[in-house]
């Protein structure tokens, strides 16, 4: 019986339409393009992209391609977990590679070591009154620097209510231009080993799961995440409900400024050294992630393990064409293609949803 009567007036319930998480569909799409890299290895190359083909590993699977994967895109998924809350309430920010070039360079002048081969350090920024701090001196001046920023996106865009886009924009021009007036576009570096163990191994890949997990968790369960999406699917009825839109507002763009001086932190950590243009692009990078897992421009809808489903797509498109030995250049092709995809399934879904 395809349908079954119940509540009050008849109402019918026709489980032919119930509908899947988004967030399997994502997933599916993950599947399907690793597939698609597989049987392309097999036919043109004679080799697997997700099977160990190797006699001197006993392994099922392709380890270190797998570990590539997820290590280049986790400190750009760590982003990607603050723009998908700004854009979940309707938001955009398009600041947020800006902010990690700024916060590495100021981050790493305060992580740098005094002597280097038994000389002073030649990059040295400050005197040595400044050197050889404990870690967490740079971590929290990386993070308070990323507050900052975040602080005034969203007090701009709660309190003088102009567009999202045009005060990110603005902060993305602001931070682009510290990061370069910093050192006077020179690069720093020398950390000490407590900095530059923070991006070493597979602790970024640990760093990006432990903060989606927590904000997944944020999201799901607590007012917190019910009021981004209440005020992305509504503002106006989420002020009429009680919920302040304004103070909302300045802390999720807080919460995303400082997510990308955490991603800086790690990113210099990782290179051993901090350059004015670090971060190039990584905002479109991170909101193509976001909108790839099923994250509405639109605002109201869309998940934490959507978007980090999106960044896995990211990474497999990326060590896909490599494996295939492709340009890079084909990479970008492939990416946009993907992002207006996603977009306009985006809007198809939101129309067929308005005609039901």
């Amino acid at each position: 019986m395809a349908k079954s009567s119940h509540g009050i007036g008849g109402l019918s319930y026709d489980p032919a339409k119930r509908t899947r998480a988004p967030e399997w569909n994502v997933f599916t799409a993950l599947v399907l393009i690793v597939a698609a890299f597989e049987i392309l290895g097999r036919v043109f190359l004679g080799d697997s992209f997700l099977f160990n083909t190797r006699d001197n590993v006993d392994t099922l699977f392709n380890e270190q391609r797998l570990q590539i994967i997820i290590l280049q895109v986790s400190i750009v998924g760590i982003i990607s977990l603050g723009v998908t809350q700004v854009i979940i309430t309707g938001g955009i920010d398009l600041s947020s590679g800006s902010i990690v070039g700024a916060t590495a360079m100021v981050a790493m002048s305060f992580a740098q070591v005094a002597m280097v081969n038994g000389n002073p350090n030649p990059k040295a920024i400050f005197g040595p009154e400044f050197m050889d701090l404990p870690v967490i001196v740079p971590v929290l001046v990386g993070l308070a620097m990323g507050l900052a920023a975040g602080l005034v996106n969203g007090a701009l865009i709660a309190y003088t209510r102009i567009p999202p886009f045009i005060a990110t924009l603005g902060m993305m021009v602001t931070a682009r231009g510290m990061a370069k007036w910093w050192s006077k576009g020179n690069p720093i570096s020398f950390p000490t080993e407590g900095y530059a163990s923070i991006g070493q191994g597979l602790i970024p890949v640990f760093i990006f799961i432990g903060l989606a997990l927590l904000f997944h968790l944020i999201m799901t369960y607590t007012k917190y995440g019910k009021h981004c999406y209440a005020i992305g699917s509504n503002e106006q009825a989420a002020r009429m409900a009680g919920i302040n839109v304004t103070g909302h507002k300045v802390l999720v763009y807080t919460i995303a400024g400082m997510l990308a001086a955490f991603a800086a932190v790690v990113l210099s950590s990782k290179n051993l050294t901090a350059q004015a243009g670090m971060g190039v692009m990584y905002e479109l990078d991170a909101i193509a992630m976001a909108v790839i897992g099923g994250v509405s421009l639109q605002g109201g809808r869309g998940s934490i393990i959507g978007t980090v489903i999106g960044a896995l797509i990211f990474g497999v498109i990326i060590s896909g064409f490599t494996f295939l030995k492709l340009d890079a250049y084909y990479q970008e092709m492939v990416k946009g293609a993907i992002i207006v995809g996603a977009v306009v399934l985006d809007q198809w879904r939101q129309n067929k949803r308005g005609r039901g």
